[in-house]
């Protein structure tokens, strides 16, 4: 079999002329350098060489094996490299899964940090899965989820990013607008609005209504956050959204923040990995750019 050596001996016996200077190029002996060629012609059963007085001409098999190596060898040297660059963390792409609809607008500024630190990594965006995100994780189709829940499987890591509080959003005019929090009994007569995600893995739901046995009125789910905003600003109903997120729309939208019962509703957005990909350097450096928060 042609090995990579093979071909850097033909490539330096063209440059250098001798047996002496192409071995000492190599930091090979002279003795090591002509054994690797005699063995090569052995199992090719061809001459690559021909001596003429101290120096040496190729056959026209060592021609031809030479113009492979000049064809080849740059692309395994950038082979090389390329990889040497993603295990450093210095080349790819990174996936990111994320299960956090209103987390848009902090992802897009990490990412922008992300890409100007490490300009020859690639960014896929994955919103959409087949299954879950933990399944599209655990099977290779993403290699980090940005979510707010922790997943207990003993195969990936949950990596705290940054807490935040959950507010509740009203019209300025709203009745409960001049409030500093509200109780569950009085979201029971408002129509609340969310982003699709099931109900279970709602924490107004799972976290504030239902340990009171609360219901509201009307639930409707709707993807974009501006739309749920001009709903809540016409009193059609109220919302839930992280407290930074809250922040940069409430004078747009003309809403009032409300904190969710006399302590707030926190929550921490996780980067959850494969465990075996936590030493990952590319994945690292995300997580830390996350971990730096709401970039204002």
């Amino acid at each position: 079999m042609i090995e990579p050596l093979h071909l850097r001996i033909m490539i330096a016996l063209d440059e250098k002329g001798t047996l002496t200077q192409a071995a000492d190029a190599l930091f090979l002996t002279q003795s090591a350098l002509s054994h690797q060629i005699r063995h090569l012609e052995k199992k090719l059963n061809v001459k690559l060489w021909q001596r003429c007085g101290r120096r040496l001409r190729l056959t026209p098999a060592g021609e031809l094996l030479l113009k492979t190596a000049h064809q080849v060898m740059p692309a395994l040297l950038q082979t090389e490299s390329s990889l040497k660059a993603i295990g450093e963390g210095q080349q790819g792409v990174l996936r990111i899964g994320v299960e956090c609809f209103p987390c848009h607008e902090w992802l897009t500024k990490v990412v922008a940090n992300f890409l100007t630190d490490k300009p020859n990594i690639d960014v896929d965006i994955i919103r959409q899965f087949q299954f879950s995100g933990l399944e599209g994780l655990l099977h290779h189709h993403v290699d980090l989820l940005i979510t707010p829940d922790i997943s207990e499987n003993e195969n990936l890591s949950n990596v705290p990013l940054f807490e935040y509080e959950q507010v509740l959003l009203v019209a300025n005019n709203h009745a409960l607008a001049n409030q500093l929090h509200v109780s569950a009994q009085q979201l029971q007569d408002q129509t609340l609005f969310t982003f699709p995600i099931e109900k279970q893995r709602l924490d107004i739901f799972n976290q504030f209504l239902w340990p009171n046995n609360i219901e509201p009125k009307a639930h409707k789910q709707l993807e974009s956050v501006a739309i749920i905003l001009q709903m809540v600003s016409h009193q059609r109903g109220v919302c839930v959204l992280p407290e930074w997120l809250a922040d940069s729309y409430a004078q747009q939208y003309c809403v009032s923040k409300l904190r969710l019962g006399e302590k707030g509703l926190f929550k921490t957005l996780y980067a959850t990995v494969k465990k075996q990909d936590k030493t990952l350097h590319y994945l690292r450096h995300f997580i830390a750019l996350g971990q730096q928060g709401v970039i204002k």
